[in-house]
This record gives structure tokens, sequence and C-alpha cells, in this order.
């Protein structure tokens, strides 16, 4: 690792690190607090629900939710707490090495006494040290907003260890996965079409599966890897394609460390 390097990415991406983590604990403390009037309301939460379409509450996992008790409440803000996460991690990773050849400033940082792992590496962890930053707000306003919020419900805090701790890996899927496809493509010129394009896209396939139901897309979306009716259910991960999640996590990081050491960098002509 080059800590110069470390330190330029880590500053350049302050200023979006503190507008995600804002975003994300407005998301989770306000909605949150409406939880006292769900629970109260739950009867007639439920029969409210109940005249939605059968295919709406599948793509949100409400026919599997009880939005009366607070983790069931809690894994319905998650869906979306989780779609935030997977759209910043896929913006760094997509713009992790496109931002110099989309500039043609590559050739510069690469005409330093660096290797390109080491580029790569300290770009990564840069990446990473952002990501975990964010991280850390949503685990501390997930536990404030369920002590501040859930009265004298019971809840059970494996369950919300569980969802919180899964964000690491969901986020280490998007990173690795938006930074390979940054590699293959020609040239990233916008950051932001991609990394909607691979969040949004992700999330779709996942309501989809919902609906479908018989369709295997969750072996394709970390959604449906990390899905949070299911974990709270069970009081535990789905093996199967949390190792499939890692599998594919790892392979995109090998893969992009090859592609980056051998990839023809663009120079100002």
């Amino acid at each position: 690792m080059n800590a110069n390097i470390y330190r330029h990415e880590l500053l350049a991406r302050l200023k979006s690190v503190l507008i995600w983590s804002l975003a994300i604990a407005y998301l989770i403390l306000f909605n949150f607090s409406m939880f006292p009037v769900f629970a109260d309301q739950a009867a007639m939460m439920n029969e409210f629900l109940a005249r939605y379409p059968r295919e709406l509450r599948a793509a949100f996992g409400l026919d599997r939710m009880d939005l009366s008790t607070v983790s069931g409440f809690y894994s319905f803000i998650f869906f979306f707490v989780q779609l935030c996460l997977a759209i910043q991690a896929s913006n760094y990773g997509f713009g992790l090495v496109s931002v110099e050849e989309s500039e043609l400033t590559a050739d510069f940082l690469l005409s330093k006494p660096v290797s390109r792992s080491q580029v790569l590496t300290s770009k990564l962890l840069a990446a990473l040290t952002s990501l975990t930053i964010t991280n850390l707000v949503a685990w501390a306003c997930s536990f404030t907003a369920v002590l501040l919020f859930r009265g004298a419900r019971a809840y059970e805090p494996r369950t919300l260890l569980l969802l919180l701790g899964s964000i690491v890996i969901f986020q280490l899927f998007f990173l690795n996965v938006g930074l390979v496809i940054s590699l293959l493509v020609k040239r990233v010129r916008s950051v932001t079409p991609y990394g909607l394009g691979l969040g949004f896209g992700a999330y779709v396939l996942n309501a989809f599966s919902g609906i479908l139901g018989d369709v295997k897309l969750e072996l394709i979306t970390p959604f449906k890897h990390f899905d949070p009716t299911y974990i709270v259910q069970h009081a535990a991960y789905n093996t199967p394609l949390l190792l499939l999640n890692a599998a594919v996590t790892v392979i995109s990081l090998a893969a992009s460390y090859w592609l980056y050491i051998r990839r023809d960098i663009p120079a100002v002509s």
C-alpha cells in the first residue's frame, strides 16, 4: 500500500461519505420513529397491507413481515438502507480507477515509482475505509433508533446484529463487482449511471424474485443473498447464498487485479 495514494483517495471521498452517512442516518432514525404508531395499530396495518396486490407485497417482502415487531419493522427499513449502501459501494467501485482514466491523469499516477498492484490496493483500502465509516453510522443509528423508539417491546439483539453484520459483505460485493465491470468496459465516462444501474438493477431483480417465486433470481442478486426477511425469520444467514456471494466477491477482486495490471492506460496526447 502507498500511504500518499491512500490519504488522497480517502480525503477525496470525505464529502461523499458525509452525504451518504447523513442520508442513511436520516432514513433509519426518521422511519423507525414511526414504529410506535405501527405497533399500536398492528391490526389496522395488517388489514391495510392486505388490500395491496399479493405481487406488490411479495416484491417488498411484506407478505412475510410483521411490522408490529421491532425486528420486522426494522427489516422493512433495512431494505432501503441496503439500496443506499449498494449504490454508494457501486459508485466507489466504478470510480476507483476510471476517474483518472476519464480525466487523463492515470498516466501521471502510474509514472510514479509505485507498482500497479500498490496503486489498486491503496485505492481499495481507501474505498473500504470510506464504506466502513458509513457502516459504523448505520450501526450507531440502528441501535439508537431501537433504544429510543421500541418502548417496552422486546426484541432479539442477535437478529439486529446479523442484519448489521451483513453490511460489510454486502458492500464488498458491489465495490468489487463495480470495479471489475469498470475494467471490462473501454471507458467509464460517468460513474453515476453505472452505479445506479448496478444498485437498482440488483434491487429490481430481488423484487422480481419475490413476485415470480420459482425463478432462481436469488442466485444473482445480493439483495436476496442477505434478505432481511429471511434473516429475521431464521435468525441466521442463508449459507449457500452467503458462500455464493463471497465467491463472486473474491473472483471479482482477483479478476480486477489481473485486468488492471495488464490494462492499457490512455495517456494525454
